[in-house]
């Protein structure tokens, strides 16, 4: 702590990310990373990129990546908005559109960037707690409130909300924006973007960084009403007017428009997944059910802390979380076929 940090800065409890270990021959579970590449098609538009034109300013608007989502999704451009990562596109929408008036309500068990955010940006908040099977009570958020977020599928447990719980939530908060934050809705789930052309409340967000493999390009979108567009433009132009650069709007762009790349390489994490299950309860794990790209799991007789110290003492990384209610769960990204064996493998000896 510096005499020159301000008052804000020492009360602040920054995010901590998942582990970057340099290790070599690690198996690396414990950050939801795609296990395969990106799409041959972005990293070609990527490259195109490098060239003399780097000394000119990128679009601020990133209109090529606004024109890919929308017509992946069957929306408007107006209704799309692009970011440096998705994580910067919920700070800019937790700046510009949740009431202070009102506490922020959102999941016990979630994505642990939310109170960072309510912090950064002195907005209340109200964690509802999950249900015993790790599920939202859509009941449960049928009172007073500046917004609703959550992650779909919710992270860390990887459990899914139905677009019809999603419906009841919006229909009983009209007057309050209902943000999903769709990072892993690719391998399991259906997106709400559906959804926003009937409800003027609802904001939908997602990262190229999981199901598009290009955690390395750092970006993220936003999907809604155009009036929620134009606030998180305010909010990007007072701040960044430039969040994307040349490769990034390139890359991710043709990474929307190879549709086919895109899910094969989703159905593989699925069926990866699937044996991933199966495999960890053939040794006695419980696993919630996920719809994510990683899986939640228990053992009922071995201590979850232990467990992701032995792995790591055989080079598998896997994330533990020391939240009271989740502290003898394991979240276990799904890796390669080889990086999966490793990871039964190495368990069945502990």
């Amino acid at each position: 702590m510096s005499k020159f940090w301000s008052p804000f800065v020492k009360d602040l409890v920054p995010y901590v990310p998942g582990e970057q270990p340099k290790l070599a021959k690690l198996v690396k579970l414990n950050t939801n990373e795609n296990p395969y590449g990106p799409s041959p098609k972005a990293i070609e538009a990527m490259q195109a990129e490098l060239n003399d034109n780097l000394r000119l300013y990128p679009d601020p608007s990133g209109e090529r990546l606004k024109q890919a989502v929308a017509d992946y999704y069957g929306v408007q451009p107006a209704q799309v908005f692009v970011g440096n990562g998705s994580d910067e596109v919920l700070a800019h929408a937790f700046h510009g559109l949740f009431q202070h008036d009102k506490p922020l309500l959102f999941p016990d068990i979630s994505y642990s960037f939310y109170p960072v955010y309510c912090g950064l940006y002195g907005i209340a908040s109200e964690q509802i707690a999950l249900d015993p099977q790790f599920q939202i009570r859509v009941e449960d958020y049928a009172r007073p409130n500046g917004g609703i977020v959550f992650p779909n599928p919710n992270a860390p447990t990887g459990c899914v909300l139905a677009l019809e719980a999603i419906e009841q939530l919006l229909t009983a908060n009209p007057d309050s924006v209902v943000l999903v934050d769709e990072a892993y809705i690719d391998f399991g789930g259906q997106s709400a973007i559906a959804l926003v052309d009937k409800y003027p409340n609802l904001l939908v967000t997602q990262t190229l960084s999981k199901s598009r493999s290009l955690a390395g390009l750092r970006v993220g979108i936003a999907v809604g009403h155009p009036e929620l567009i134009e606030a998180l433009e305010r909010i990007k132009n007072s701040f960044n007017s430039y969040p994307l650069d040349r490769m990034a709007i390139a890359g991710a762009a043709a990474a929307f428009e190879d549709r086919a790349y895109f899910e094969q390489t989703c159905r593989q994490v699925i069926e990866s997944r699937d044996a991933v299950v199966a495999g960890l309860e053939g040794l006695g794990f419980e696993v919630l059910p996920s719809a994510a790209n990683f899986v939640f799991a228990s053992h009922p007789g071995k201590d979850a802390a232990t467990l992701a110290a032995g792995l790591r003492e055989q080079g598998v990384i896997v994330r533990h979380f020391k939240q009271q209610r989740i502290a003898q769960f394991l979240r276990i990204s799904i890796g390669t076929p080889e990086q999966n064996q490793a990871l039964l493998d190495a368990l069945s000896g502990l």
